[in-house]
């Protein structure tokens, strides 16, 4: 929401990750509702095609931006740093919920995870797509900076 009211990035990539929050209510409709057999209703799952449709972005994305040489810092642009941010935010609601799938042996739907870590690569990516014009960051190993 805040790398989108910034208002710095390109609307096609608005219009993604205006998917993506819509997507992420799916997410945490589907970690807090136990996979049991017979349910009282149709829970909303993650399925794979949720998974396939950011690996799909990745991959498009992936194709503006060049081979990463080093590490790079979060900044850049206001937009790049909010989704770097983002990216932070997903990767401990990744950790939480791969903890959760391990206390909660087959309680939960794998996939929910498995979408968090493909939204975190996602969010870094466009992040660095943020960041074309101006460059991104990078990490200046050892030096005095």
């Amino acid at each position: 929401g805040l790398a989108v009211a910034a208002g710095e990035l390109r609307s096609d990539i608005v219009d993604l990750l205006t998917m993506i929050q819509n997507e992420l209510f799916d997410v945490g409709a589907d970690l807090c509702t136990p996979v049991i057999d017979n349910p009282p209703y149709e829970p909303l799952r993650v399925t794979q095609e949720y998974i396939e449709r950011l690996e799909a972005a990745c991959d498009k994305y992936n194709e503006e931006v060049e081979a990463l040489r080093s590490f790079i810092l979060p900044g850049g642009t206001v937009g790049a740093a909010y989704l770097h941010v983002a990216r932070t935010v997903t990767r401990r609601a990744e950790r939480s919920t791969w903890g959760a799938l391990d206390m909660y042996h087959g309680g939960m739907n794998v996939l929910a995870a498995n979408y968090l870590n493909r939204l975190s690569d996602l969010l870094f990516i466009l992040s660095r797509v943020a960041n074309k014009e101006v460059g991104d960051v990078l990490w200046k190993p050892g030096s005095t900076r």
